[in-house]
């Protein structure tokens, strides 16, 4: 079981380390770790955000797992080396097209959601974002009006096929779930949007133990504030998926405990391929400070040994030594706790 450790910058190196021990306390027969370089380090290091190596070792490994990548230092480089164009690029360069991110409350940290207890209690939700197309990978660019303003555009476009991939993706999901499917989408004014709903309906047909329902973004917006729990699986596109499935993280709690898993069509001999990775960003306010919270890339590894490696009850493991070192009252400081980046991971450890 090759896995490819991708830290990264800021936070991503702290978490990480976390991840790595609770990974080799299992004592796996077979894991092989190692690890390249991304982002602002890499570009740092190699003079590119995702150097042919890493590229190659991506290529080589059975999964990833990736940490955070972003500088401030790099704010100014020109897009194509900025810090974010790695993940972005191993999405490109892998296929990776479907981004799970579940959202879940823990026992216990109902009073650390932005919503009431009550609401937040209620949350037990997934999200299938599509991850190849819309604006992110779309044309862009700037140019000059007649009137001789600067003016930026960006092409947002999905094609059938890709929006028929993603919805058999959420719809098999659902299938494993509560069998509710609720599809994001914006057609009262866009076109991709109305492609995305005629397509997801089309696929639909296939799926009849599924309950497909549908639901403008703004509206999604303001029902995963007020009614999160009516949520079961939720699908849409690249740039509305990253904005729900942030707020969903404030819904939870803090987004310190959301995990991700970003997968395509290509099988490994143990399962299927993926990118897995924390939600959160690599955070260069609190970096080197040893306050991170690890939780959600420690529930990522999870997710890679579930999804990539079938080990069901290894993930399980893990997943229950977290919600117990939250039972017990091992938070960090962005859940109004105390413990130490290195304290979580031991109390994880500990557990398992």
């Amino acid at each position: 079981m090759k896995v490819a450790i991708f830290a990264g910058d800021g936070i991503g190196t702290e978490v990480m380390a976390e991840a790595v021990r609770v990974l080799e306390s299992l004592r796996l027969p077979g894991l092989t770790l190692f690890e390249g370089d991304v982002g602002a380090i890499a570009y740092q290091r190699h003079g590119h955000p995702l150097p042919a190596e890493t590229l190659d070792m991506a290529r080589a490994a059975d999964a990833i797992l990736f940490g955070a990548v972003g500088d401030p230092s790099c704010d100014n480089l020109d897009r194509h080396l900025r810090p974010e164009q790695a993940v972005l690029g191993l999405r490109s360069e892998l296929g990776l097209f479907a981004n799970l991110r579940p959202a879940n409350v823990f026992p216990g940290l109902e009073d650390a959601s932005a919503l009431k207890p009550e609401v937040a209690r209620a949350i037990d939700l997934l999200i299938v974002r599509e991850l190849n197309g819309d604006v992110y990978f779309g044309d862009k660019g700037m140019r000059e009006t007649p009137g001789g303003e600067r003016e930026g555009w960006d092409m947002m476009s999905y094609s059938e096929s890709e929006v028929r991939r993603i919805a058999h993706t959420a719809f098999r999901a659902a299938q494993g779930r509560k069998g509710r499917l609720c599809s994001v989408d914006k057609a009262n004014v866009l076109e991709t949007s109305q492609l995305w709903r005629d397509v997801v309906c089309e696929v639909a047909g296939e799926y009849p133990d599924v309950e497909l329902s549908h639901m403008y973004v703004d509206n999604a917006a303001m029902q995963l504030v007020r009614n999160p729990g009516q949520f079961d699986v939720v699908v849409t596109g690249n740039l509305f998926g990253d904005i729900l499935s942030d707020q969903a993280s404030m819904c939870v709690g803090s987004i310190g405990l959301l995990a991700s898993a970003s997968l395509g069509e290509r099988m490994t001999a143990h399962g299927t391929f993926g990118l897995y990775e924390p939600i959160h960003g690599s955070a260069p306010d609190i970096a080197g400070q040893g306050i991170a919270n690890p939780m959600a890339t420690i529930l990522s590894a999870a997710m890679m040994l579930r999804h990539s490696f079938g080990r069901e009850e290894d993930a399980a493991r893990i997943e229950a030594a977290v919600a117990k070192a939250v039972a017990d009252g091992v938070l960090g400081a962005d859940l109004g706790g105390t413990a130490s980046t290195k304290e979580i991971g031991d109390a994880v450890v500990e557990r398992l």
